[in-house]
């Protein structure tokens, strides 16, 4: 089939999960970076009405939602599965996924990945240490319930990684190097999950830009 291309800001956590599930696949793609800003713009309204990243064309078909996105992906290229076949192991790495795009993300790694490393780095401006305090009970409640979830497993879902994996190690690399995020996952599973799926060549081929990677 025809190319995969990434519309995405670079540097977007879920702009990297799509691009680490391709290289997962072993299946090429070419980035399409876009600005902030544009992604308020009425042309891009017509790629994504809802502003946001990322979005995929392949071929004629066209499609946003990063799970969408890595569920479709799975489907075409059924090698190596990322997805598990077992129903409790379904569940959990939709719950995990759910947990991350309804709770951490909104509630905590948006607003302090934001203060801590974006407006700081790309910006210039300084961290609002109020905004970060406020995020700090959510983050932590997430982190309680997905080291929880995590257990001794080696993987979300259990022995193998999955889509649930390759959306929640972006947002948590951001947080793992702004004070809240390694306060709230010191004494947690997490930490050594993040650092096994951070190893995968998939990661290392997808790191954010250099100057998003420095310890905050």
């Amino acid at each position: 089939m025809s190319e995969f291309i990434i519309y995405g800001v670079p540097g977007s956590p879920f702009m990297r999960s799509v691009c680490a599930g391709l290289e997962e696949k072993g299946q090429p793609y070419r980035i399409e970076a876009l600005a902030p800003a544009s992604m308020r713009g009425e042309e891009y309204s017509k790629l994504h009405p809802f502003g946001r990243v990322p979005v995929i064309d392949h071929g004629h078909y066209r499609l946003y939602e990063t799970q969408a996105i890595l569920r479709y992906i799975d489907a075409l290229y059924p090698e190596p599965p990322l997805q598990p076949t077992e129903p409790q192991a379904i569940g959990r790495m939709n719950q995990a996924i759910g947990i991350n795009d309804w709770y951490l993300f909104p509630q905590a790694a948006r607003i302090i990945a934001f203060q801590r490393i974006v407006g700081p780095v790309i910006m210039g401006i300084a961290p609002d240490e109020a905004a970060c305090a406020a995020a700090v009970p959510d983050l932590e409640r997430c982190v309680r319930e997905l080291n929880r979830l995590l257990g001794n497993q080696p993987f979300l879902a259990g022995d193998r990684l999955s889509i649930a994996d390759l959306v929640l190690a972006p947002h948590l690399f951001y947080l793992s190097i702004t004070p809240e995020g390694r306060a709230a996952m010191k004494d947690t599973a997490l930490p050594a999950w993040l650092g096994r799926i951070e190893a995968r060549p998939s990661m290392q081929a997808t790191l954010p830009p250099e100057p998003l990677r420095k310890a905050a």
